[in-house]
């Protein structure tokens, strides 16, 4: 699928210096940025579900040691 990708004078020296220092190619580069990014959201997203899961089970719990 071709995308097209509009850029700015930052960001281009931003892609320029990656293609040397990695020897990747800016479509790479790109890709790579654009899958690590959806990680980590994914990864914050499932950690904020799991601790709202936690407090459910443990308020209770929790409440009760806060109070002693």
């Amino acid at each position: 699928m071709a995308m097209t990708l509009r850029t700015d004078s930052v960001l281009e020296e931003a892609l320029e210096l990656l293609v040397r220092e990695e020897g990747l190619s800016r479509q790479e580069i790109v890709r790579r940025a654009v899958l690590e990014r959806a990680e980590k959201v994914s990864r914050r997203n499932r950690l904020a579900t799991l601790t709202n899961e936690a407090l459910d089970e443990w308020s209770e719990t929790l409440a009760r040691l806060g109070s002693e």
